[in-house]
């Protein structure tokens, strides 16, 4: 027993207290706070992205002229035939294209026969109004170069001997051209550029090459063009003369229109206009009557129409 002030306290009691004392001050000591650590995170790794070579740019895009007048007539025959075959996947379902790369990839003895003519250049002569003369169609200028084994279309010598499809192979195979176009399809749609004769050819030459554009465009279906380039011809030489079929038609047509032309200019009394117009259709056709009888009735009206 122990003598704590007064109490007597058995020393089991005193052990037991002891132990509680101890055990918290340790647990106080378990709630102290211990230091916190910080763990920073690793900064997220970039990606790697490849680089991207630069493209080529894409090859500018031509007209059909471009390609005609750049390439082809120049000669560029490599170069022409990828800008076509790149235009028609564009435009597939262009067929002037169509009807060029025909001209460049179809075998030129066979579109145009092996019979032929010598031709001898005269100046201002081109493959084009050659075209125009012996094929019917200025356009062919390609394959009637090709034909000829030329490597440039645009160079042609004056005093050159050429060769020319024999007529009757040359007009079947502007036909055939102008029916299959290229690759079986249908004929070109656009109409063909007439070609303007060089200036320092003589007055009858020129007709002549004018004569032949306007056939050629009539044979095609071009009426409306043929006769503009037919009267064109007829203002160069009034006394132009062929035995084929279409210059007999696109007299008649010419004429007729004409003689309208003339009408409408006498009922607005433009009476010298319709009476040089009048001279002009009876130059071409003297048995024309109604030329003739109106010519006649404006020389009348004019005479009295002075008198006042």
């Amino acid at each position: 027993m122990v003598h704590m002030k007064g109490r007597w306290i058995s020393l089991p009691s005193c052990m037991l207290a002891a132990g509680l004392l101890v055990a918290g001050l340790g647990g106080c000591a378990n709630f102290k706070s211990k230091p916190k650590t910080i763990v920073t995170p690793a900064p997220a790794a970039t990606p790697v992205v490849p680089e991207t070579p630069p493209s080529e740019p894409p090859p500018p895009r031509l007209s059909l002229s471009a390609i005609v007048h750049h390439d082809l007539q120049n000669g560029h025959y490599a170069e022409g035939e990828k800008a076509l075959r790149r235009y028609l996947q564009e435009h597939p379902g262009d067929r002037s294209a169509q009807f060029f790369l025909r001209q460049w990839t179809e075998d030129p003895k066979h579109a145009l026969g092996a019979a032929a003519s010598p031709h001898v250049v005269q100046a201002g002569e081109s493959y084009s109004t050659l075209a125009a003369k012996y094929l019917g169609d200025p356009n062919l200028f390609l394959v009637l170069a090709r034909y000829n084994g030329s490597t440039n279309p645009s160079l042609i010598r004056v005093g050159t001997t050429l060769q020319m499809p024999a007529t009757q192979n040359a007009v079947a195979a502007a036909s055939t051209a102008a029916q299959s176009g290229a690759a079986g399809s249908t004929p070109p749609t656009g109409t063909p550029t007439p070609v303007d004769p060089p200036a320092d050819l003589p007055p009858s030459q020129r007709a002549e090459q004018l004569e032949n554009q306007s056939i050629a465009l009539y044979r095609q279906g071009h009426r409306d063009q043929a006769l503009t380039v037919f009267d064109q011809a007829l203002a160069l030489n009034p006394q132009l003369k062929s035995s084929t079929p279409e210059f007999a038609a696109l007299s008649r047509a010419w004429v007729a229109n004409s003689h309208q032309q003339a009408m409408v200019l006498y009922l607005d009394q433009h009476l010298d206009q319709a009476i040089a117009l009048w001279n002009r259709i009876l130059v071409v056709d003297p048995s024309y009557e109604p030329a003739a009888v109106y010519r006649t009735r404006a020389l009348e009206l004019k005479q009295r129409l002075q008198q006042y």
